[in-house]
């Protein structure tokens, strides 16, 4: 077998030239579309993980706002439901009181009522009575009118206690004694001695 060693010379030479140029015009300019596109893909890859981080964090931030405003939903809740029990608690006390005040109050004003009513029936009860005496004393004697009151007088005066008695007996200064008329000397005289059997002394009068 012949070897034309030129022949095998310019094929290798041709390519060697083959390769530089497909290396040069078609592996090079491909390579570095292939980077760029790596780059590219990387640079997507990259935005789509900062972007899915971006939005786990800002679930976990808004997952943490749910949080905080049911928290304080919930405070509200409780503040609002304590100070409408306080609230109730003071109305109703406030109500009690009031409840209290009005009850003492037209309890007194009743007792108050009553009082009167007794008051107002008693003096009725006297100013009768008065009457009843003064028309039975119009019917007696006037000699009656004194005389017959100065037993009264002087059982009523030992009716008072010593010490009493005593005071009256002591002071030394004349008795005031009130009667329906001036009275006549021998009611005087016998009135002092009445007040002298009581007394232990006859007083002036």
């Amino acid at each position: 077998m012949h070897i034309d060693w030129w022949t095998l010379g310019l094929q290798t030479v041709n390519a060697l030239v083959l390769v530089w140029l497909l290396a040069r015009f078609l592996f090079k300019p491909v390579a570095i579309m292939v980077a760029e596109r790596q780059r590219a893909a990387a640079s997507l890859i990259n935005d789509a993980a900062a972007a899915r981080d971006a939005a786990v964090s800002a679930q976990k931030q808004a997952a943490a706002a749910v949080a905080r405003l049911t928290q304080r939903h919930a405070h509200l809740l409780a503040a609002a439901s304590t100070e409408a029990a306080a609230l109730k608690a003071s109305l109703e006390q406030a109500a009690h009181a009031d409840a209290d005040r009005l009850r003492g109050a037209a309890q007194a004003e009743i007792e108050a009522m009553r009082r009167d009513a007794a008051q107002a029936d008693a003096d009725r009860a006297s100013c009768f009575a008065l009457d009843i005496a003064a028309r039975l004393l119009d019917r007696l004697p006037q000699e009656a009118h004194v005389a017959g009151f100065i037993a009264g007088l002087a059982e009523e005066l030992a009716k008072l206690r010593a010490e009493t008695r005593a005071q009256l007996a002591a002071d030394g200064g004349a008795l005031r004694l009130i009667a329906p008329r001036s009275l006549h000397p021998d009611e005087l005289a016998a009135c002092r001695m009445a007040l002298a059997r009581v007394l232990g002394r006859e007083p002036p009068l």
